[in-house]
């Protein structure tokens, strides 16, 4: 599609109607959805305000599907796609010790033996796709469980304390002694090791929990800086933001090396599981509060240079189509980069595909999975609202709003990401959003893409197909470039120093505004 380009008679001001330019139809709306009266917001932006810096903690690491997926050449495609569109560093990803992976046993006199056939595979294909495990150190091998205590995933990990501590620490040691002997210490260093997943609930079924995970994360820490201290470990990878204050302040009273600390939170989560509170927190406020919580109780502890890693997040941890499938993410995402923004490290969106099986093998592409990519390497809205804020600057300047990020790049340009962030299954309105401009300095072109119902999204056409649990090869090609971003539509501002974009937006929608000097473009 050819970019479109407008000139605007007014010295002054540029006033663009984004739903008519990009032939949005307000008539459309998802189901229980009803469009009603704008409601209208100006943002005012000023170009050469000083920013601040404006790191992407949100796109350097994804979450996967357990470490065996890893080998299929669907689960490798998806990686070098998202690689492609964020650049992302890390996957993190369970079950690494899980048996189907085949790196422990015993013979018959009970002596530990060690295969790394799988694991060297799994490891060389991600360095070789231009990513680094964060290594989440679990779950326990049929023949070191002391129980046959089995957690629920499909995949029936084995979630019981090992029967011999000790065997446990020189499993640790050995797997780590080999990862240095394959792909030395200056690039073993650079990754991060990860005690467990979930301890608090039912991935751990050692009894009191908190104790007897404390005691696994003692041991394996000891045996990762035994190998050598430049390791970098860590916990408790908590559901629920839970635990991190008493890891913290176990850790320093017995002395035991933590180099970050980690935990995880889902929009859904209850109030009563995070906070221990009654409230009603809405799902666009979940994941920033319990960041935000989690932040204070590093701050407030002995070691409060400790950096926080959520290793995982999303919108939901269950399977709603309406809201990890739909439009809906573009907005809720952004905002929640906004309200993060300056408390975490990293937050790691989970999961970067739906090859993924903790429920099964998947049987239909759109099922509320948690993926950028559905199953059939099909794009989904999320991924391209990734890649849509991937494009945003290093400074963030200021700007009055909950609905927008403002930032500036190394060559000046502009990048501005602004939302309609609207509750699924609510009643919602189109928003219109002027941005008011001081300092441009000579940029001259305003550059807008969109990911909304009916732009990026292949979520749409797969219910205008049927719904078809197994796409036709030439409905999935059909759903891939639905999928596409559109080219981006550009449009001449006149020069001077001021200047004004209006944006009508529909509900659950995400755009990326470039402002740029068109001659150095």
């Amino acid at each position: 599609m050819r970019n479109r380009r407008l000139a605007i008679s007014s010295a002054l001001a540029a006033s663009l109607d984004l739903a008519l330019l990009l032939s949005v139809s307000r008539q459309a709306t998802l189901v229980g959805q009803v469009a009603s009266a704008h409601q209208t917001e100006t943002i005012s932006i000023d170009a050469q305000a000083p920013g601040r810096a404006f790191p992407h903690y949100w796109e350097r690491m994804f979450g996967s599907g357990r470490a065996i997926l890893s080998l299929r050449e669907s689960y490798r495609r998806d990686l070098r796609e998202v690689k492609q569109a964020t650049d992302f560093e890390y996957i993190r990803f369970h079950a690494i010790f899980h048996d189907e992976v085949g790196l422990y046993n015993e013979d018959a006199d009970g002596k530990p033996s060690y295969n790394f056939s799988y694991v060297d595979q799994i490891y060389d294909g991600l360095l070789a796709n231009g990513v680094r495990p964060f290594v989440e150190l679990s779950f326990m091998p049929e023949k070191l469980a002391s129980t046959p205590s089995r957690q629920a995933f499909w995949y029936k990990p084995f979630n019981s304390p090992p029967k011999d501590w000790d065997r446990w620490g020189e499993l640790i040691e050995g797997f780590a002694r080999h990862l240095f002997a394959r792909y030395g210490i200056e690039e073993v260093s650079r990754w991060y090791f990860e005690v467990w997943n979930e301890p608090n609930i039912d991935f751990w079924a050692g009894q009191p929990k908190q104790a007897t995970y404390f005691h696994l994360y003692d041991v394996t820490a000891r045996a990762l800086k035994q190998v050598s201290p430049q390791l970098r470990v860590g916990g408790p990878a908590t559901a629920q933001a839970a635990w991190v204050d008493a890891f913290i302040r176990h850790c320093q009273e017995q002395n035991v090396p933590v180099d970050f600390v980690s935990t995880h939170v889902y929009g859904n989560d209850s109030a009563e599981d995070v906070f221990g509170t009654r409230e009603n927190i809405p799902r666009d406020q979940m994941v920033w509060r319990a960041v935000k919580k989690v932040r204070g109780q590093v701050k407030a502890s002995a070691m409060p240079g400790l950096p926080i890693i959520f290793s995982e997040y999303n919108a939901s941890y269950m399977n709603e189509v309406d809201v990890t499938d739909s439009s809906f993410m573009g907005p809720w995402l952004a905002n929640t980069i906004r309200q993060c923004d300056g408390l975490v490290d990293i937050l790691a969106y989970w999961a970067f595909s739906d090859v993924f099986e903790e429920q099964g093998v998947v049987k239909r592409p759109f099922y509320g999975g948690f993926g950028l990519i559905a199953v059939g390497h099909i794009p989904k809205a999320v991924f391209n609202a990734f890649e849509l804020l991937h494009q945003l600057g290093t400074e963030r300047l200021p700007v009055d709003s909950e609905s927008a990020i403002a930032t500036r790049r190394k060559d000046g340009s502009l990048a501005i990401a602004a939302w309609n962030c609207v509750p699924p299954g609510n009643g919602c309105a189109a928003k219109q959003i002027t941005l008011s401009f001081r300092g441009l300095a000579g940029a001259d072109q305003a550059r807008i893409q969109l990911v909304d119902r009916t732009h990026g999204n292949s979520f749409a056409p797969w219910v205008a197909m049927g719904k078809p649990d197994f796409p036709a090869r030439e409905q999935q090609e059909q759903l891939r470039k639905a999928a596409r971003l559109g080219e981006p539509r550009d449009f001449t501002l006149d020069p001077g120093e001021s200047g004004r974009l209006t944006l009508t937006l529909e509900p659950q929608s995400l755009a990326l505004i470039e402002i740029v000097n068109r001659a150095s473009n």
